[in-house]
């Protein structure tokens, strides 16, 4: 089994990708607009195989297709940290820091959350 890529290794990949592939990355608004459509399409396959809402007749979907289009998130997510020069490693780690900081006592005491 191989390591897991890191989130630099990541944006090395889609760097590259978009380079010999997709010839240049997408203008920053219009990847904002994507990354909106993306996170759209995540939202209605989960109200959908977990909400109330149901899957039209033939329209059927499963994990599979939020694991793609979670995928797709994260790749929009990526093309945008290149493009404004943002280190997800380091940024993703500052957020777990200010999460951990601000929320040690919170959740553990918060009585919906228990049992």
């Amino acid at each position: 089994m191989t390591d897991p890529a890191s989130l630099k290794d990541l944006q090395t990949q889609v760097d590259e990708w978009i380079r010999d592939v997709g010839v240049r990355y997408y203008s920053e608004l219009t990847n904002t607009a994507i990354l909106a459509e993306e996170v759209g399409e995540v939202a209605r396959l989960m109200a959908r195989l977990y909400g109330e809402q149901s899957f039209k007749a033939g329209q059927e979907k499963g994990l599979d297709d939020v694991a793609g289009e979670l995928a797709d998130v994260l790749f929009v997510v990526i093309c945008l940290a290149n493009q404004t020069g943002i280190d997800l490693q380091d940024a993703f780690a500052q957020a777990m820091d200010k999460r951990t900081q601000r929320d040690r006592e919170r959740h553990a005491s918060n009585p919906k959350l228990q049992g």
